[in-house]
């Protein structure tokens, strides 16, 4: 997947195919698909200077690949809650 950057000084809100948005913040990166990076709205960010395609991380990995199992509650909705009992 191709990972573009914003190298502008504000947010910037990057329309993506499907009707879909991806807001990124000042220096921050964003994964998108596979054939967005030729998205017309895309072009022309990139083309005026305010975003950059940085990699294509594809199946190398990297650190936000995955892959990994999650300790026990970590994610969004934990499965359990333990609370100790006794004075404290």
């Amino acid at each position: 997947m191709p990972v573009i950057k914003n190298i502008a000084k504000k947010p910037l809100s990057v329309r993506l195919p499907g009707g879909k948005r991806l807001f990124l913040g000042p220096g921050k990166e964003g994964k998108i698909g596979a054939r967005a990076d030729e998205h017309p709205p895309i072009v022309a960010l990139i083309e005026a200077g305010e975003l950059e395609i940085v990699s294509d991380v594809g199946n190398a990995g990297g650190k936000d690949s995955g892959g990994g199992r999650m300790s026990p509650g970590q994610g969004r909705n934990p499965t359990k809650t333990v609370f100790k009992s006794g004075d404290g």
